[in-house]
């Protein structure tokens, strides 16, 4: 019923990672404090590094974030990378210089920054896992190399992927807490959202299962704003936009 701005699921669905992946616990808890983290994702196209920033306000226990800016990594997917992985990792260089000037130098050692890899990537680790390997190996050489605080760089699964869009959409959408009018933090009261999203070659609808269910062993649960979410994703194979756009193509030379 309510349909969001394909610029802003995109972007949004870092905010995903950065809630559900990024520690502050060893961040000062200083009020008004600023804290930045970094997410760069491995998209099959291309990457892009996003700043996020937050201060020490939470909500149950889960951090208020917003997005501050973003670094369109120059070149292709890191995919593409397979065959000469240190240039994948010399491709996200320009970006981190770019971040060590938008985030102030006395928090770079306390900025954490994490990168997750996707669809591509999933797809060379099943047919070519050495090369998968040698690729992820190439990218965490850069990031440790870097000053900030490495968190890790790994493959995210297709249930790890959708729960951080599940996440990103109803943060969107202010379904888990909303500002009232003396603008403190409150929970919101209105329920979650189902999200569909389409890609290439099939569709996945994430979902939260009912309380009383448990949570298959492919679902995914999370622990958010006091409260466990229990997530299940239903794939639609043969439903992506690519297998539509084939099947309409059959159907007009038919």
């Amino acid at each position: 019923r309510e349909l969001l701005p394909p610029w802003l699921v995109i972007v949004a669905g870092l905010t995903g990672i950065v809630l559900l992946c990024v520690s502050t616990k060893d961040v000062p808890n200083v009020l008004g404090f600023v804290q930045y983290g970094i997410v760069l994702d491995a998209g099959p196209s291309r990457t892009i590094l996003f700043i996020y920033q937050w201060t020490t306000t939470k909500a149950n226990k889960t951090g208020v974030i917003r997005g501050c800016s973003s670094c369109p990594v120059q070149g292709p997917g890191v995919s593409s990378y397979s065959d000469s992985p240190q240039k994948a990792g010399k491709s996200l260089e320009p970006c981190l210089n770019w971040a060590q000037n938008e985030i102030p130098a006395e928090q770079h050692s306390q900025t954490p920054l994490y990168l997750g890899a996707t669809a591509s990537m999933r797809q060379l680790n099943l047919t070519h896992a050495i090369l998968s390997d040698g690729l992820l190996a190439a990218l965490t050489g850069t990031l440790k190399s870097s000053p900030f605080k490495f968190q890790g760089a790994q493959i995210l699964s297709r249930p790890e992927e959708e729960a951080f869009n599940w996440v990103a959409v109803n943060y969107v959408l202010e379904n888990f807490f909303k500002y009232d009018w003396r603008g403190q933090l409150v929970p919101s009261g209105k329920g979650m959202a189902g999200v569909l999203s389409v890609g290439g070659t099939s569709a996945q609808l994430t979902s939260e299962l009912e309380e009383e269910k448990q949570a298959p062993k492919e679902g995914v649960r999370l622990q958010l704003y006091g409260q466990t979410r229990r997530l299940h994703t239903r794939q639609c194979p043969c439903h992506g936009t690519e297998q539509l756009r084939s099947r309409l193509l059959s159907l007009l030379i038919q």
